[in-house]
């Protein structure tokens, strides 16, 4: 039994429906004159992510360090560092908008935002009361 024949009209199959003729949103021209505007917000999202490391590094005992890995598709993370070896990771920032959250394992965030870096009130709280140990962190 041929299928075409038994099923008859194919106008229902996805591939054969006529593309929507909705205008666009949005150009080509906007998203290029956004783009701007989204690498300054990431180069400031890795600037404060530096300014938490320095700050960390600051209230930390001796031989602890902090340092920034980008290396992440969508996180940065902040690592702490003893006696120049990687330890623990102590936060991840999302690359794209700046949130900060506290660790569920080395792969993984936690569920729930702590602090926006964008925000500059809680950047300046977040800069002014972070704790080496993170406890600054837990849910409020």
């Amino acid at each position: 039994m041929n299928w075409h024949r038994r099923h008859g009209n194919r106008s229902w199959m996805p591939y054969n429906r006529p593309i929507s003729k909705r205008p666009m949103t949005a150009t080509f021209a906007d998203y290029a004159a956004q783009q701007d505007a989204r690498n300054t917000i990431q180069l400031n999202i890795v600037k404060y992510g530096l300014m938490l490391c320095d700050a960390l590094t600051q209230v930390a005992p001796d031989g602890y360090g902090y340092e920034l890995d980008s290396s992440g598709r969508k996180y940065h993370k902040i690592f702490m560092c003893i006696t120049g070896r990687r330890d623990s990771i102590h936060a991840f920032i999302d690359k794209k908008t700046g949130e900060v959250y506290k660790p569920a394992s080395l792969k993984a965030p936690a569920k729930g935002v702590r602090y926006d870096l964008r925000i500059i009130e809680q950047r300046e709280w977040l800069l002014e009361n972070a704790t080496w140990h993170g406890s600054y962190l837990y849910a409020k």
